[in-house]
């Protein structure tokens, strides 16, 4: 597991004073690429090394609202993966109370659209998913 820190920007914020949903999404993104940098395999060496990771769902359910000024801790785990799609899942607390969770769906492809075999092509990247998805990392470290 992993924690991702956001402050909440006035941007973020709508007429009702409170964050506006599609932010939570953003926020997801921000966190699995610092969830990825952390583990040692950013979005910059997965592209250099050929591999692209778009999204194949999202979701968020909505528990309690955030202001502008908030904190949002937002841990970030991988809860499946089989060595070409991954699920990532994303519980964000603000003052210590669950404001949302979220999950996005990821696929793994070459630069021309073919998926991935990840245990086959990057036996060492795969390893690491697996290693996470079972907890026997409890956080990313390089």
């Amino acid at each position: 597991m992993n924690t991702y820190i956001h402050k909440v920007h006035y941007y973020e914020t709508d007429r009702m004073g409170i964050t506006h949903h599609s932010n939570y999404i953003r926020w997801m993104e921000e966190a699995r690429v610092n969830f990825l940098d952390q583990a040692g395999w950013g979005f910059d060496r997965m592209e250099a090394d050929g591999i692209v990771s778009p999204i194949t769902h999202v979701d968020c359910d909505f528990k309690k609202t955030t202001t502008f000024q908030d904190v949002v801790e937002i841990q970030v785990r991988i809860e499946e993966y089989n060595g070409v799609r991954m699920t990532i899942g994303y519980e964000m607390y603000c003052r210590g109370e669950l404001a949302a969770v979220g999950h996005s769906g990821h696929c793994f492809l070459d630069r021309s659209g073919i998926p991935i075999r990840m245990k086959k092509q990057f036996p060492q990247l795969d390893q690491l998913f697996r290693e996470m998805t079972e907890g026997r990392k409890n956080t990313c470290g390089k």
